[in-house]
């Protein structure tokens, strides 16, 4: 019987472990239904559908949901980059939010970029596209390395 230590693991080998998650494991993304699309060296994609749930108040998706799929597809590649033992947090993140989103079923995909990964910090952008290609919104993160 083997066991996985992700401690051993390199960011990139974390990153596609977690892609595998069973769907029991409590995590943000089993909360908002996230799937992992593609984990590659410094690229991330996250898809997920829309329900009534995500709504604000003015019926539209909230804006929370595009920013949680950003923070994650942009950490999620920067976290790709690292080596094993290393670890990130988001230090700062910043969204341009474009058109809104229904919370009818849609499919939001959201897509994260290594810009520059460093000793100490990496920078990452991200995009979030409804299921006619049309941008919701975009961003940039960096994260603190150690």
């Amino acid at each position: 019987m083997s066991t996985t230590d992700p401690v051993t693991m390199t960011g990139l080998e974390q990153m596609r472990w977690v892609k595998t998650y069973p769907a029991d494991i409590p995590s943000i993304g089993r909360l908002l239904g996230m799937r992992f699309e593609e984990v590659e060296h410094g690229r991330v994609t996250i898809a997920l559908d829309t329900r009534p749930d995500f709504a604000n108040p003015l019926g539209t998706v909230h804006g929370g949901i595009a920013a949680t799929l950003l923070d994650s597809v942009m950490s999620c590649a920067v976290h790709t980059t690292l080596p094993a033992g290393a670890s990130y947090t988001t230090l700062e993140l910043k969204i341009n939010y474009i058109r809104a989103a229904g919370p009818d079923g849609q499919t939001l995909t959201a897509a994260g970029n290594v810009i520059h990964s460093g000793r100490r910090t990496a920078t990452a952008e991200g995009q979030v596209h409804d299921e006619q290609g049309r941008l919701i919104a975009h961003g940039t993160t960096t994260c603190m390395i150690f």
